[in-house]
């Protein structure tokens, strides 16, 4: 039987998996799970924020602009990391033109342009470094977007350059994310609609 780790838990590693007994155990599995160095990564559940952030961003978003169409997939798809051994399941992702699928029944796909998270307390560690480790090495992924769901906080990730990624904060509702991958603008006062901050 394989132990499944809780994201974001501290817990002791497992005996690794293959990538192939991890697709198979996914595929009957009720609940996601993500796949990193041989370990299943269970999902955690998301809260009413981390709900209301990921639909309005995906929202936001273009289908299309100058004849360039897109593709937008919010939670359910997995990503497959460039070295073909780990599996994630980000929170919303964009693809320019056709995405690459890994087999027929279209489960996942691998080349993402842009990649946005919401953080919780839970995991925004890991989203920030571990997950944006493997994230990086995408060939086709220009922009990494992590959104705060307490709180008026953005951080964008560009790639500027081979190796090279420069970040911009957001802390204001008056600001405004800029997204040169798609050639979009979204307010934060937008992307923060009947979000409810329970600090304040």
């Amino acid at each position: 039987m394989v132990t499944a780790i809780t994201k974001g838990a501290t817990t002791s590693k497992t005996s690794p998996i293959t990538v192939e007994e991890y697709l198979a155990q996914e595929e009957i599995s009720k609940e996601k799970n993500e796949f990193i160095e041989g370990e299943i990564i269970k999902m955690a559940g998301a809260s009413a924020n981390h709900n209301r952030l990921a639909v309005n961003f995906s929202r936001l978003l273009p289908l299309e602009i100058n004849n360039q169409s897109y593709e937008i997939f919010v939670s359910d798809m997995k990503l497959l990391a460039p070295d073909g051994e780990n599996y994630f399941y980000p929170d919303v992702m964009v693809i320019k033109g056709e995405p690459r699928f890994t087999n027929e029944k279209q489960t996942a796909v691998t080349n993402p342009c842009l990649i946005a998270e919401i953080l919780s307390n839970s995991t925004e560690g890991f989203d920030k470094n571990q997950k944006f480790a493997f994230y990086r090495t995408i060939p086709e992924l220009k922009e990494y977007i992590l959104i705060d769901q307490e709180d008026y906080r953005v951080e964008l990730y560009r790639k500027v350059g081979k190796n090279q990624w420069l970040l911009t904060e957001l802390m204001s509702q008056e600001d405004v994310l800029t997204l040169e991958s798609i050639e979009v603008e979204i307010s934060l006062a937008d992307l923060y609609k009947r979000v409810k901050f329970t600090n304040k």
